[in-house]
């Protein structure tokens, strides 16, 4: 039997959406093992002067507790 954690990540870029996802999953993987999927539950962008300057994901990861 197989016990899972979900924790939240939140992650960003100057570029886009795709970019802050791809962030959120390489810093991830750097400390969490076992992951079993990504869940992006929110987006937000960060305005300055009328421009996009930042563009924020929320996500979820799970990943199976080791024994």
């Amino acid at each position: 039997m197989a016990v899972a954690r979900v924790t939240e990540i939140v992650s960003s870029s100057t570029k886009g959406f795709q970019e802050a996802v791809q962030e959120g999953f390489k810093r991830a993987t750097k400390t969490l093992r076992g992951m079993t999927g990504i869940e992006v539950t929110r987006f937000q962008v960060k305005v300055e002067n009328n421009k996009m300057v930042e563009y924020r994901v929320h996500m979820t990861v799970t990943f199976v507790l080791e024994n």
